[in-house]
């Protein structure tokens, strides 16, 4: 029995995003374009942290250049349209056969081989040069991927208990994608990614004793790729030895973050007094600017924190609440990509995992995280308000566990 699926008589139909009637409004066609009223909750925590995000990267950045904020306004104003444009659109877009998820895989497919070949930075390759910014294909395939899920859950409601073979094509698809991104020497990513699809998986009625297999097979294959290379090892062993002198060059990131965390004390040092940042940090404006926001403005970053949680709350109470599984799905999965992301990252930042190179959701410099964070949250505002219009947001909401009875 799925968690988050949809009531449904008839489990082969479409899915209803499919069908061009699910847009008809229930009510007399008014002239003009009428825009969805979007969540305010979702949408009042995506523009906080954006802004507060602006705030510390010009805190964790300006003593070496200015350029760095200013491309992050930029990244941030693409981001922010092509969130308010996905809010009205998404559902609709979808119905074009060329943006049909599959074809969305497809297209990643492509953008992960091509990355492959593409120049080395920092040993790895995970950037495509386009001049006015750097394309992370791993990136776009967060999302693509929990749209596919989603939209084959659809198809198979109900089923999954029953029948494992159904789980195949979902495994295949899955595997390729993480495949492609650990071939760019990316291992943070694929194990994120895992996680998410497998509980998107038990959360649509996969049973635990069916993913066992597949689970286990995944983390064979992350022990090996983790044995497979020497850095990788290394920074286990300094995450579990700490302080060690063999470790001293390995976990110097990670203690510089601990002073970091550390000096800010209870109330912080003050915006743009961190100390740590000046060169003593390494990533001070990317994949540690949680450190530098502890520093500055010590017990207050729990706000940060508490947001988060607030956002998964809110996305799990939604896609609880929505009236497909297709719906259910997007917004549970791409909420759970969002915050995911920002724990590992802060609990890297305060030495709970190894290092690794996980950006801080909104507020971490770059252009590909920014711009695909807030395009997730685009999808599932346009999700949300699109399952609210159809049902008149009506109180009779049938209870989740009901729905598959």
């Amino acid at each position: 029995m799925s968690l988050f699926s949809a009531n449904t008589k008839n489990p082969r139909r479409r899915p209803v995003l499919a069908r061009s009637t699910a847009f008809r409004p229930s009510r007399p066609r008014q002239e003009g374009w009428q825009p969805l009223k979007l969540d305010s909750t979702l949408a009042f925590i995506s523009l906080a942290f954006v802004l507060i995000g602006l705030l510390f990267t010009y805190s964790a950045s300006a003593f070496e250049t200015s350029a760095y904020v200013k491309r992050q306004v930029v990244f941030d104003l693409v981001g922010i349209g092509a969130a308010l444009f996905l809010s009205q659109t998404f559902t609709r877009i979808l119905q074009f056969k060329i943006f049909r998820p599959m074809n969305l895989m497809y297209l990643t497919w492509v953008l992960l081989i091509i990355v492959l070949f593409t120049r080395t930075q920092a040993h790895t390759h995970r950037w495509i040069d386009l001049g006015f910014i750097k394309l992370q294909p791993s990136e776009i395939a967060k999302v693509t991927l929990v749209i596919y899920l989603a939209d084959y859950l659809e198809k198979t409601a109900g089923k999954l208990a029953k029948n494992w073979q159904l789980l195949i094509p979902p495994m295949g698809v899955g595997g390729i994608t993480l495949f492609l991104i650990l071939l760019e020497k990316d291992l943070g990513t694929p194990l994120l990614m895992g996680g998410v699809f497998f509980c998107m998986l038990f959360v649509a009625g996969a049973r635990l004793l069916h993913l066992g297999v597949p689970v286990l097979v995944a983390g064979l294959g992350g022990v090996i790729a983790l044995l497979a290379e020497p850095y990788r090892r290394a920074r286990v062993l300094s995450f579990l030895h700490m302080g060690g002198s063999a470790e001293e060059t390995i976990s110097y990131q990670v203690r510089q973050s601990f002073m970091a965390v550390g000096s800010g004390g209870w109330l912080g040092k003050g915006l743009g007094n961190s100390e740590l940042k000046m060169q003593y940090l390494p990533a001070a404006h990317t994949d540690f600017i949680f450190s530098v926001m502890c520093e500055e403005a010590g017990l207050f970053v729990l706000i940060v924190v508490f947001g988060f949680a607030w956002l998964l709350y809110r996305g799990i109470a939604l896609a609880r609440i929505a009236k497909t599984t297709f719906n259910s799905l997007v917004i549970f999965g791409l909420t759970l990509t969002i915050c995911s992301q920002a724990f590992f990252n802060m609990a890297m930042a305060i030495g709970l995992l190894p290092t690794k190179g996980i950006a801080l959701p909104f507020f971490s410099y770059g252009g590909s995280s920014v711009v695909m964070t807030l395009v997730m949250m685009g999808i599932v505002l346009n999700v949300v308000a699109v399952d609210h219009t159809q049902n008149n947001l009506r109180s009779d909401v049938t209870h989740y566990k009901n729905r598959n009875k």
